[in-house]
């Protein structure tokens, strides 16, 4: 099975069923993140355009303010840009290309807003189909039982212990847009990240992440619900 998708674009000091209720804040999720690494501002750098320094500025007006990105650490193709529609979708699909580690909104008049982002590692993947079903600003991350057999030292985030907090050291980041499949949830999310020198990699459990300036940028622009294809290419077409 694969997915098609449409929409997404614009600095360095800065994916449960349809009956979704504030049960679904605790929603069980299979996305993990890597061990956070300690980074220190690195002075600026010229030649990067001042737009894309205001686009990743810091954002102290957030619930949990979020630091600037510093640009010199994530390759300048995985900056949010406008750019011409690759996948063929219809304005509002959200198409995940995991071969060039980009997402795209696809958006009106041929355009689609495109980000980078990072995927999960080998056997963790998904592909396919789905609904963006549902959507959280700062949300509980609750990992599934399975992964808390793989790793003990998660049950302190189980369910029956409410989740890991919402904060910048979560693995969902500042927003969480939920895939379902055929009317259920798949534990695969599109998610932020504090960690940007990750994108472009394959270093999660399997949830899509893009840098937390980027993740809030596509929440403001996705509806619910909206499909999302999650495949090899930008403009291959499932059959």
């Amino acid at each position: 099975m694969t997915f098609n998708l449409s929409r997404l674009e614009l600095s360095r000091r800065q994916f449960l069923t349809a009956a979704v209720a504030s049960t679904a804040a605790v929603a069980s999720s299979g996305c993990s993140t890597t061990a956070m690494e300690s980074v220190d501002p690195a002075p600026e750098k010229p030649g990067i355009d001042p737009s894309f320094v205001r686009m990743y500025r810091a954002m102290p007006e957030e619930d949990f303010p979020i630091p600037a990105v510093d640009l010199t650490r994530v390759d300048p193709r995985f900056y949010r840009r406008l750019v011409d529609d690759p996948t063929g979708e219809r304005p509002g699909t959200v198409v995940v290309d995991t071969s060039a580690y980009y997402l795209y909104l696809v958006m009106p008049g041929g355009k689609a807003m495109r980000y980078g982002v990072g995927l999960g590692r080998q056997g963790f993947t998904w592909s396919g189909e789905g609904v963006i079903q549902w959507k959280r600003p700062w949300p509980v991350w609750t990992p599934p039982a399975e992964m808390i057999e793989r790793q003990p030292e998660l049950e302190q985030y189980s369910a029956e212990n409410g989740g890991q907090p919402p904060g910048l050291d979560n693995p969902l980041g500042a927003r969480a847009l939920y895939i379902f499949q055929n009317g259920q949830d798949t534990l695969y999310r599109l998610h932020g990240s504090p960690e940007y020198w990750t994108i472009g990699r394959a270093v999660s459990s399997g949830c899509v992440r893009l840098i937390n300036q980027d993740i809030i940028d596509l929440y403001d622009r996705v509806a619910t619900p909206s499909p999302i294809f999650v495949r090899g290419s930008a403009s291959a077409r499932a059959v």
